[in-house]
């Protein structure tokens, strides 16, 4: 199919930018770490690939599809870092490889096409570098925007029906923002379908929305994942941490100037789609008022989501994006001076891509690195063979990486001495990796906040200790290990509760406590 619409040259194109976005994407996701979330799937992925089953061998807030994938990667090309941030790399290269694509089919020149989506990817998954839950939900969602796009122009049976599937991967990957997208989406949907009166798409979405459901759900039943475990962790629980966000949101001003170069490019876009829809009636049946809602409506929701997010901010390929359809919108027009504003938004493109380029790729901003001294950096390979090519520097210890290095080091010694089954609940979720041994613990990682897990009077806090209860039970645990480190917040009380009269806790290090359980009932 592609060797008959692009040419050799096109072909040349989409191989360049794959490759750039990876080894691009590669070469950022080894420059620090910030381990709580820069490895939040190291060991999961590791423990998927074991046979441990999410939902069930560890409680999840946010959706398992990147544990799977991690798992199918390891499984693939090995268990170390370099294939954990590859999963992130090739993400990378397909969101860059599309963008291209689609920009293609809406009659961009190349060297346009090529610009906007080698941008992007330098935008896109570099802010990390490694697989982040935001990342792809937001761009799980962006590929439902491209297929979506493809399918109301070309009418081409796959689009509608790849549509809820990617949307499905983007709820499976985090809630939101696929929730605020998806809601925004039924709206611009049933305007389409019900003013154009073309049902045959929504006939094709509906068979593959429900087919997926039903394949998941096998899929889940296989595994063992009861539904309850599922909405309860990834549908009811989050809600308690979501709407405390919703309650306590904020919308002044100052979001303006924070977006500020996201508002510039789409600014064409808005006035020409505004102008048709006030003075040409029939423009509600043209496709090209539907490619403006939603583009429109996808990216307000990544900038709402963005607002009620605790991360660092990642959105900002949204420029790259809304400046090429403006260009397209500009190109097309009869207003004056067209040219001279497409250069404009290509200069304001260009300028706050290399902006956020240098805060957030080289800066490593979006992992807390800012103002560090990366060439204090030490190669993880002094922690484990598994972790070489990553220069190990993390914001609580950059002034001083060595010392950190040490004492992940020491508390590693400290486990591979200890034969005993142990569970280890700690911020640094690669030990299972490292140690190559199973650990047990009963979350990714752990926050004081709630937004990992459960915390004291969170109304599913039984729910919890019934997961923690059937860990040690069924895997024979004897020791419970606990890292803490000065900076941490790590509320968990679940040992006190749940072995208060049978366990105390010794003291290994200052950063390294042990609860001896094996002779409790």
């Amino acid at each position: 199919m592609i060797s008959k619409l692009f040419s050799h040259k096109d072909k040349i194109f989409i191989l360049l930018l794959f490759l750039f976005a990876v080894f691009f994407n590669q070469y950022y996701g080894n420059k620090g770490i910030f381990p709580m979330d820069s490895a939040h799937f190291f060991d999961s992925g590791f423990r998927v690939l074991n046979g441990d089953i999410p939902f069930i061998d560890y409680w999840l807030v946010k959706g398992p599809l990147l544990d799977y994938i991690q798992a199918f990667f390891f499984g693939i090309f090995g268990v170390n870092w370099q294939t954990y941030i590859l999963h992130a790399s090739i993400f990378n290269g397909l969101i860059a490889v599309s963008t291209f694509l689609v920009l293609k089919n809406f009659q961009l020149e190349n060297k346009y096409c090529f610009l906007f989506s080698f941008l992007i990817s330098i935008l896109a998954y570099p802010s990390s570098g490694t697989p982040f839950i935001d990342h792809h939900s937001a761009f799980f969602c962006l590929l439902a925007v491209y297929s979506l796009l493809l399918a109301i122009k070309k009418q081409e049976k796959i689009y509608w029906v790849l549509v809820p599937i990617l949307l499905i991967f983007g709820f499976l990957s985090k809630q939101v923002p696929t929730v605020y997208f998806s809601l925004s989406l039924i709206i611009i949907l049933a305007l389409y379908f019900l003013i154009l009166k073309k049902f045959q798409g929504l006939k094709y979405m509906i068979i593959s929305f429900f087919s997926f459901i039903i394949l998941i759900l096998v899929f889940g039943k296989f595994q063992g994942i009861t539904f309850s475990s599922f909405f309860i962790q990834h549908i009811l629980f989050p809600q308690t941490i979501g709407s405390l966000r919703l309650v306590n949101l904020n919308i002044s001003i100052d979001l303006i100037e924070k977006f500020i170069l996201i508002i510039i490019p789409i600014m064409p876009l808005l006035y020409l789609n505004f102008k048709k829809i006030i003075n040409f009636k029939k423009y509600k049946k043209d496709n090209n008022l539907y490619f403006f809602l939603i583009l429109l409506f996808y990216t307000i929701s990544l900038i709402f989501h963005q607002i009620m997010t605790k991360n660092q901010t990642f959105i900002f390929f949204l420029i790259p994006l809304v400046a090429a359809f403006s260009h397209i919108e500009l190109s097309r027009s009869k207003i004056k001076l067209k040219k001279q504003i497409n250069i404009l938004i290509i200069l304001i493109c260009i300028f706050a891509t290399f902006k956020y380029h240098l805060r957030f790729n080289e800066g490593r901003k979006f992992h807390e690195l800012k103002n560090a001294n990366f060439n204090l950096a030490v190669d993880a390979l002094s922690i484990s063979k598994k972790l070489s090519g990553l220069k190990w520097i993390s914001p609580r210890y950059k002034e001083n990486p060595k010392k950190e290095v040490l004492l992940i080091n020491t508390i590693k010694n400290t486990l591979i001495e200890d034969k005993r089954k142990k569970m280890l609940i700690s911020n640094y979720p690669f030990f299972s990796i490292i140690l190559n041994e199973k650990l047990f613990s009963p979350s990714r990682v752990y926050t004081g906040d709630g937004t990992t897990h459960p915390i004291k009077g969170n109304k599913y806090e039984e729910k919890y200790k019934e997961l923690i209860k059937s860990l040690v039970l069924k895997n024979d645990i004897s020791v419970i290990y606990i890292t803490k480190f000065k900076y941490e917040n790590i509320n968990f009380h679940y040992i006190d509760d749940l072995f208060e009269n049978c366990s105390k806790e010794k003291i290994i290090l200052e950063q390294l406590s042990s609860y001896n359980i094996e002779n409790c009932n």
